[in-house]
């Protein structure tokens, strides 16, 4: 307990998933929390986005160990509006010690038209940077970046299998730029003692994963699949005989990269994946 005692934490796609869990053992360490969520849907992804009740419910779970949880509702492709809630932020917290960069989404499939590489990259890349941009000025020295990278940046189909549509080629392309861009800014904040660091899950057991688009995706062979039917594929993409990691299993590497623990890393891919990308 008390490894980020004392820290203010940013997470964007905080309403539920990998960034609920993230606040969660955030808190569960000491931090304060600003909590960030669209709480919309976004036409033409496939599954539904998360709930003004579930960021609530976010604030309410992070409150239960005693810390402050400020949230807002906001797009992270809005950067205007980003940096507004930001600036409230900082008005209540003073500074912002960790950014965690979450909010993504992933509308794959061969059925999707060219829109959906668009929404890809807004929400995944373009968020991400925005993210990252309007907090930067308020990151101390001591403080840590982290991105919600994935192991499909580092696949050598990430981009290119006709299969997964436009969405998830841009979904790729983000990721695989954002495991360049974190290494780059690190290098460039080095000297103020802020580090930077990318974590890349495997496939993870959110609404994200489990919905209709990644369903028919992974069984692309039926023609409605179900859980069930695809919790038969999913332990083929990693080397343990697992379907998925947890949403905790990233955001115990999250609490490490925000935490004083990892104080001289800087500019890591961390790969959270079951072994998946030994089989490349």
């Amino acid at each position: 307990m008390g490894r980020v005692e004392g820290k203010v934490a940013l997470i964007t796609g905080a309403a539920r998933g990998q960034g609920r869990h993230h606040a969660i053992r955030l808190a569960e360490e000491g931090a304060d929390v600003v909590l960030i969520d669209i709480c919309a849907d976004i036409p033409g992804v496939g599954y539904p986005m998360a709930t003004p009740e579930e960021l609530h419910e976010t604030a309410r779970l992070v409150k239960k160990f005693n810390r402050q949880a400020v949230s807002a509702i906001v797009d992270v492709r809005d950067r205007v509006s980003l940096q507004d809630a930001v600036a409230a932020a900082v008005d209540t917290f003073g500074r912002i010690d960790v950014v965690v960069a979450n909010a993504g989404i992933c509308p794959i499939g061969s059925n999707y038209p060219v829109s959906a590489f668009c929404d890809a990259v807004d929400v995944d890349l373009v968020g991400v940077l925005n993210t990252i941009h309007v907090t930067l000025p308020w990151v101390p020295a001591g403080g840590s970046i982290i991105a919600t990278g994935s192991v499909a940046a580092m696949l050598p189909n990430a981009v290119n299998n006709p299969g997964n549509g436009p969405g998830g080629a841009g979904y790729g392309l983000a990721k695989q730029v954002l495991s360049q861009y974190v290494v780059v800014l690190a290098r460039q904040v080095a000297a103020q003692g802020i580090r930077v660091n990318a974590v890349h899950p495997t496939n993870c057991n959110t609404d994200m994963l489990h919905s209709p688009p990644m369903y028919k995706a992974f069984r692309k062979d039926l023609s409605e699949p179900t859980r069930a039917d695809v919790e038969q594929a999913l332990p083929r993409m990693q080397s343990m005989p697992i379907p998925y990691v947890e949403p905790d299993d990233i955001a115990h590497a999250v609490v490490y990269l925000a935490s004083d623990e990892s104080r001289y890393v800087t500019g890591l891919q961390l790969p959270v994946d079951g072994g998946a990308l030994l089989k490349i």
